[in-house]
């Protein structure tokens, strides 16, 4: 993974299934959840906030990310749960493609 200005590149666009999710790590050890739905990639921190379990396990439906384990919706843009169990929201990230590089700043932009 290289560095520039603040980006992170984190995977090639290819590498996210249309209407999925890919699990990555960067190089500091943070999960990633990228998704590509409706045209967009998303990123959002790939752990449940209510089970501590791989986001990038569950399916993306109508603008969510569902947890596999208990079936908590998380918004793609805020990272809020829609649905209960979980009642906290997940760390989103800002995404940028730059020809077929997908880069995502490692800021939480819900802090």
């Amino acid at each position: 993974m290289s560095e520039q200005g603040g980006w992170v590149k984190v995977a090639e666009l290819d590498e996210i299934p249309e209407e999925g999710v890919l699990g990555i790590e960067t190089d500091d050890e943070t999960p990633i959840a990228l998704v590509r739905t409706e045209g967009e990639v998303y990123a959002l921190r790939d752990v449940c906030s209510h089970a501590e379990v791989r986001l990038s396990e569950g399916e993306v439906e109508d603008g969510t990310l569902e947890c596999w384990l208990h079936g908590s919706c998380f918004d793609l843009r805020s990272g809020a749960p829609v649905n209960p169990p979980a009642t906290q929201p997940v760390p989103t990230y800002d995404v940028k493609i730059d020809g077929d590089d997908v880069l995502v700043s490692l800021d939480d932009k819900n802090s």
